[in-house]
């Protein structure tokens, strides 16, 4: 077997065990994935196009899951002032705490030491922004590495949205995010 096949393989398999065990309580791994994607992203990348693109899946399966959340609490649903279209989601309490528990995979990843993780971080980042370029995705990524950022004395500004972020907003993911 070619190297890369079993490689391909063993992530493949990390991540149906990963899935597997995302199971909790009323949520499926596909919700559950929205809720972790929430957690870390933007104010500007939390649309539900935005949660499809991120995570692969359709938009018709990121609104049911969506409307799933907001029914079961861990959502809520805001609408912009300018442009009532405009929809946004954000966690509730029990979402952010769902959202920050670990899964069994996270612990096992906690067990690697730090070069191994390091490199292993390395080699998944580059192969993820390989096939996101290959197949024309958005790539998302950190505000703090993306060309728009611009550091201030406290937070940041924007350049392509022309607005301040706080510090915390400068380490989660953004949809706009273009590698520096």
């Amino acid at each position: 077997m070619k190297p890369e096949t079993r490689t391909r393989e063993l992530i493949s398999r990390l991540a149906r065990l990963d899935a597997a065990g995302s199971w909790e309580g009323d949520l499926n791994p596909t919700q559950r994935a929205a809720l972790n994607y929430l957690a870390h992203a933007n104010r500007f990348s939390r649309s539900p196009s935005h949660v499809s693109s991120y995570l692969g899946t359709t938009r018709g399966t990121t609104s049911q899951s969506l409307k799933s959340l907001l029914l079961k609490g861990y959502v809520e649903e805001k609408r912009s002032t300018q442009d009532k279209r405009v929809v946004r989601y954000d966690l509730t309490n029990k979402g952010w705490n769902i959202s920050h528990s670990t899964t069994p995979l996270e612990d096992v990843l906690a067990s690697l030491a730090k070069d191994e993780i390091a490199v292993l971080q390395d080699a998944l980042t580059t192969s993820l922004q390989t096939a996101l370029a290959q197949n024309g995705n958005q790539e998302f990524g950190i505000c703090r590495t993306c060309i728009h950022h611009k550091p201030r004395i406290k937070g940041a500004y924007c350049t392509l949205l022309e607005t301040e972020l706080s510090t915390p907003e400068t380490d989660q993911i953004c949809a706009e995010q273009v590698r520096a």
